[in-house]
């Protein structure tokens, strides 16, 4: 997709990034404001990159989409990369987040204060439960539900998330997008259907939980090890085990 690009002449301010480079922008940026707060000026490729978590040719190849090669002997000065990747993600101010769903969860995001120094504030709350509209989390009071559209144009909210139960979470999606959020950020345990130009994050830890279980699962079939059960489990597999074996030895 074209998108116009304007900027310095070091550089393209707005770039056609791949999806992959823009997912690994967020990593160097946090590694940049750390290497910051430690007194650095500047940085090595190998450096940064190891930071990150990444290779540093993959690191180069990404940073060259912004225009950026570092030099030679020296490195990148981590303040102008600090300030050119906010700019491609457009951090250069804080942005309005709207919050659906104070239960447990939303309840932990709405007090989470890593949002402020990443760009981001969490600028209203809502929830369909009457018991918990006006209770006040972190400043901010329990809106109901049908405030939405109101509250999302008063504060400029482009962004939600949501942080619901499964089945509410599409009824959730279609209210936030009326409302004219473009962008979504689902912690519901469900897909999505939201129309072209709203685009949808899914965070779901129990699918992340389920692909550390293949890693571990492997692993131990890699080095012959066995797999650690839960005691109860155990028991059942012996007792399977030895049901299977009595039939065996009558059959």
């Amino acid at each position: 997709m074209s998108q116009q690009r304007t900027g310095p002449t070091d550089g393209p301010d707005f770039p056609d990034l791949p999806e992959a480079t823009v997912a690994r922008l967020p990593e160097y940026l946090r590694a940049l404001h750390h290497l910051a707060e430690e007194g650095h000026d500047t940085v090595s490729s190998e450096g940064l990159a190891a930071a990150a978590g990444v290779n540093s040719a993959k690191l180069r190849k990404d940073l060259s989409h912004l225009g950026r090669t570092g030099t030679r002997g020296v490195g990148y000065d981590v303040t102008l990369l600090i300030d050119q990747i906010e700019q491609v993600l457009g951090l250069t101010h804080r942005r309005a987040v709207a919050l659906v769903g104070v239960g447990n969860l939303g309840h932990a995001l709405a007090g989470y204060a890593g949002f402020g120094n990443r760009g981001f504030r969490i600028a209203a709350l809502f929830d369909a439960d009457l018991g918990r509209v006006g209770e006040h989390i972190n400043g901010l009071v329990v809106r109901h539900i049908d405030e939405l559209p109101e509250v999302v144009q008063e504060e400029s909210i482009a962004i939600a998330v949501i942080a619901t139960p499964a089945h509410a979470a599409q009824n959730v999606a279609d209210r936030l997008v009326a409302a004219g959020v473009t962008s979504v950020l689902n912690f519901a345990p469900c897909v999505l259907n939201v129309p072209e130009g709203v685009d949808v994050r899914k965070v779901d830890l129990a699918i992340e939980l389920q692909i550390l279980s293949f890693h571990e699962h492997r692993k131990s079939a890699l080095t012959g090890l066995p797999v650690v059960q839960e005691p109860g489990r155990v028991g059942q597999d012996l007792q399977r085990a030895n049901r299977l074996g009595g039939e065996a030895v009558g059959s």
